[in-house]
């Protein structure tokens, strides 16, 4: 599965993934034993590769002709995509996706091998052994497309409130001829065509095609408590007007903006209840099914959230389309998470991290749910370095979507020298845990010295991390840390702070599920998981799943 709707009703898709490939190792001493997995999927789920960290390869065959687009949601972390033997693409990344052309390929079987690869190295600035695991595998979807002369790469439709719905769309056309070609671009909303346009394009040319203001004065709002979702429908069609290539999302109408201390849903103040989520479980590794999504969901409204944290990298687009659905709003951020200056030094840094929010931002732009980009989870944000980091890739998301947000995650504490660049000022804390500060005493501080001290000063404000470890099953009552019972007490004086702390808009807790580390972090990481988590890997509840629960839904939606 996909996506939660059909994205095509012209252009002839077949989905890949959802089916078993033919697995195996691949070292230096040679190839290991091919078995038959399911895709997608990550190798540490398999039996005899559960701690594998290398190259692996996965294969099958497919019957297409003509112009072929493969399309691959998510492999990790790195790609080598061979078709007939022949390499057609490298990826770098397990959260983004990539996609490859072959012109005029010849009708029949063909085949097709995907080569993963986990290792980590100086190549790879952003996988690295880290506080959650680096799978391998195919991850996420594949889907294999039949185009025609000219196909619809994306479309981006961006709401403004101007006293009705108003709305500009942008749809990226790409001529595969030498030739001119000469037709026209239809949209509809809800199968209702609203606009038309002449299109041409030069031999070989890829451009973006922009509609300028409409407006949709009908429209309904997309929000939390109404999360009314609408089909837009992209249709190219040749110079007799027959159809020749479509492109369907869903949209919502909604603007988000900032206001002094404010984060504004459609002229709403939100206050968030959130918790940063990995995408991890123990019998799926990564690559969590529809159904495992959408229970995530459940517990997570269960709890009184109105939001998620994809913490540290974007998240595989029907998790994304679910929360759509729901009314959840979603923080999304590109992948790096804990580097330091050195770490940023690495010569690929840069580009790694910019190719990531170049992929999140042009596959996830129309998701309505998503309110905010992060970047640079709790890296070098204190230093002159680390600073140029920063306003590059910030410069980047504005260039590519001048509507939404920015904010990174920081744990400088007093120290960061970023807070002029985003719209909106974050940290992590952990008070009661890595160290023993009353938290009232210790969010006053900080916001404090962010509003006198810092570029971050008048501000939106959020809590992006706070929490307690606790191991599922330890109670005691001497409360100590790691039992169920002082995490739960932790978590109580945390989000009461939060709550209570004046020009706050919002708690993300660390974090709803304990998850795999990488073996490196054993020595601070009992059981080699992140167990600070609501629900444990199994989703099973701790203590604290009760006394959060209360909290959050004492607490509405939206700020005073």
């Amino acid at each position: 599965m996909i996506r939660a709707f059909e994205t095509h009703k012209i252009r002839r898709t077949k989905e890949l993934s959802s089916c078993l490939w033919k697995f195996h190792t691949v070292t230096e001493e040679g190839d290991g034993q091919s078995i038959s997995v399911a895709v997608p999927g990550c190798w540490e789920t398999y039996p005899e590769t559960v701690n594998y960290r290398g190259k692996g390869s996965y294969s099958r065959e497919f019957e297409a002709g003509g112009n072929i687009r493969l399309e691959f949601k998510g492999v990790s972390h790195t790609a080598t995509v061979r078709v007939d033997g022949q390499q057609v693409a490298t990826h770098y990344n397990a959260y983004t996706p990539f996609d490859v052309v072959m012109k005029d390929m010849k009708p029949g079987t063909h085949g097709l091998e995907v080569e993963a690869d986990n290792a980590f190295g100086p190549d790879s600035a952003l996988h690295v052994p880290n506080d959650y695991q680096s799978y391998g595998g195919i991850s996420r979807g594949v889907i294999l497309e039949e185009l025609g002369d000219i196909y619809i790469s994306w479309m981006h439709f961006t709401p403004l409130w101007k006293g009705s719905w108003q709305g500009t769309v942008q749809i990226n056309l790409c001529n595969l001829t030498d030739r001119p070609y000469i037709g026209t671009l239809k949209l509809s909303l809800d199968g209702k065509e609203f606009y038309a346009c002449p299109v041409q394009l030069e031999g070989g040319e890829t451009r973006v095609v922009e509609t300028g203001e409409l407006s949709f004065e009908q429209a309904k709002s997309w929000s939390p408590e109404e999360p009314v979702l609408c089909m837009l429908g992209a249709v190219i069609c040749d110079a007799g007007g027959t159809p020749v290539d479509d492109l369907i999302d869903r949209i919502g109408f909604r603007e988000v903006r900032v206001e002094g201390k404010d984060i504004l849903l459609s002229g709403k103040k939100l206050f968030i209840k959130g918790f940063c989520r990995h995408e991890d479980h123990p019998q799926f590794g990564c690559a969590l099914p529809f159904e495992a999504m959408q229970y995530d969901l459940m517990v997570a409204k269960d709890l009184g959230a109105n939001s998620i944290r994809t913490s540290h990298y974007p998240n595989d687009e029907l998790f994304l389309d679910l929360c759509d659905e729901q009314g959840i709003l979603v923080w999304e951020e590109n992948h790096a998470r804990g580097l330091s200056e050195e770490n940023m030094r690495n010569p690929h840094f840069e580009q790694q991290c910019e190719d990531c929010i170049r992929e999140m931002i042009t596959a996830h732009y129309n998701h309505p749910s998503i309110y905010i980009w992060g970047i640079l989870n709790e890296c070098a944000s204190h230093t002159e370095y680390g600073k140029s980091c920063y306003t590059a890739q910030y410069d980047l998301i504005r260039k590519l979507d001048p509507y939404r947000p920015r904010s990174s995650a920081s744990c400088q504490f007093k120290t960061d020298i970023c807070f002029g660049l985003p719209e909106v000022v974050s940290y992590n804390i952990y008070p009661k845990w890595y160290h023993d500060t009353p938290v009232k005493e210790y969010l006053e501080d900080l916001y404090q010295w962010v509003q006198t001290d810092t570029e971050g000063k008048g501000k939106p404000f959020l809590i992006t991390e706070t929490g307690a470890g606790a191991i599922y099953g330890y109670r005691t009552p001497a409360k100590v840390k790691w039992s169920e019972e002082y995490q739960a007490e932790a978590l109580k004086q945390q989000i009461t702070a939060v709550f209570e702390q004046e020009g706050c808009s919002g708690i993300y807790i660390w974090q709803f599920c304990d998850v795999r580390v990488c073996d490196s972090w054993f020595s601070i990481r009992p059981r080699t998981m992140n167990n600070k988590g609501i629900v444990d890997e199994y989703r099973r509840p701790k203590l604290s799943y009760e006394v959060v629960k209360s909290l959050y839904k004492s607490k509405g939606n939206y700020r005073e």
